[in-house]
């Protein structure tokens, strides 16, 4: 395999690990609220922020991939 496959296969690795792992966060928040009985308006709140969190990853991640494709970075 050549340099360049091996980074394409961690780079791949590496979202598709973090698209799991916040899956699995999600599910273990979705448990706790239910579990501990947490009212609607406290759901919704805690899924905003969530989401919000995940947003904010995310559009760092695509500002990133096009700062360096510009040759930028």
């Amino acid at each position: 395999m050549m340099g360049h496959d091996i980074e394409l296969y961690e780079s791949l690795a590496l979202w598709v690990g973090l698209a799991v792992l916040f899956f699995f966060i999600g599910m273990a928040i979705q448990d706790v609220l239910k579990k501990g009985q947490v009212p609607l308006f406290g759901r919704v709140f805690v899924w905003i922020v969530l989401f919000a969190g995940c947003a904010g990853f995310i559009a760092k991640g695509v500002i990133q991939f096009f700062y360096e494709t510009q040759g930028l970075g």
